[in-house]
């Protein structure tokens, strides 16, 4: 990305791990060999403000999320209406376009990213329904308080990572009835490694009819298996514009779309403003999840190794 082009920054919030150009990341990791099925990544994010400061901006994560905001005045405006909270644990389904997101003030947010299927190996909601929603861990029959309480002060981000993992371990052996489906792993790695393949020649290469795929994917994903990849595009795209992305698959991820003119009228569709808008803004909070996903995915694909150094650090 060129000097003229680099995304814009709040300089009023700050991190303990940033971007080269000053963006706020989060510490994130992928779980322990045992949990692999069933969480995608780990993640701690910690940015300081000023008391008072407001930051407008918003999410569109492809996947379920468990998220526990120690910190901050939280708004969403989901597809139910404008839900706000402070302290709280919550369940965020995945996003079909952009969900407006504002904090006040400094704030802690921890989480799990769920892979595909494991709401429903858990009991849990029906994912088609919780898209562009969110659900107080109080109306999932789930301990609040109890995960609230994991995370002492003084401990250290990894120590709160350990601290979910073992969570989601008792959480698994109390609630799951079953495997997630091994054919949306491997959905969830195809729109990793070519989101432009078509759904009929991905149903192929998975052997399971179109029919089943697209099932699965308004089962696992809470949308059709054609719209999984389209998001998983812009994603790429926008973490690309963001600058948390390998700058040499740079080239590859622009091929993707047929001109300029799709591009922006896609990326619109999804983000409610054109990529140029992207770049110029702010987007902290997009870009933390930007980051986190682009981590992982560089890793699933094999472009990074856990723990490596990422091209963007």
């Amino acid at each position: 990305m060129s000097r003229s082009n680099r995304p814009g920054v709040d300089r009023a919030i700050v991190s303990p791990i940033a971007t080269r150009d000053g963006q706020p990341i989060s510490y994130s990791r992928a779980p322990a060999p045992d949990l692999d099925r069933w969480i995608g990544r780990l993640y701690v994010t910690i940015v300081g403000t000023p008391p008072e400061h407001r930051l407008d901006c918003g999410l569109l994560s492809d996947f379920a999320c468990i998220r526990i905001q120690l910190r901050g005045k939280w708004e969403a405006t989901t597809a139910d209406g404008v839900r706000t909270s402070e302290q709280a644990a919550m369940l965020f389904g995945p996003h079909s376009r952009r969900m407006p997101i504002s904090v006040t003030g400094s704030f802690i947010s921890i989480g799990i990213f769920l892979r595909p299927g494991v709401c429903h190996a858990l009991r849990g909601p029906d994912i088609a329904t919780l898209t562009d929603r969110l659900a107080p861990f109080a109306d999932l029959g789930m301990p609040e308080q109890r995960w609230l309480d994991l995370f002492d002060p003084d401990a250290s981000p990894e120590d709160w990572v350990k601290a979910m993992e073992c969570e989601m371990r008792s959480l698994i052996a109390d609630r799951a009835v079953r495997e997630p489906d091994p054919i949306s792993a491997h959905f969830e790695a195809a729109a990793f490694a070519d989101p432009t393949i078509s759904v009929a020649r991905l149903a192929e290469k998975l052997g399971v009819t179109q029919r089943r795929l697209e099932r699965i994917a308004h089962r696992d994903f809470g949308m059709p298996p054609k719209q999984v990849l389209r998001r998983a595009r812009a994603l790429d795209m926008a973490s690309h514009l963001r600058g948390v992305a390998d700058q040499e698959e740079a080239e590859a991820i622009a091929l993707r779309y047929y001109d300029q003119s799709h591009l922006i009228r896609e990326f619109t569709a999804l983000f409610g403003m054109s990529p140029r808008q992207f770049v110029d803004r702010p987007q902290p909070l997009m870009t933390l999840g930007l980051e986190t996903r682009q981590a992982r995915r560089l890793e699933e694909i094999r472009r990074l190794e856990p723990g490596e150094v990422k091209p963007w650090e």
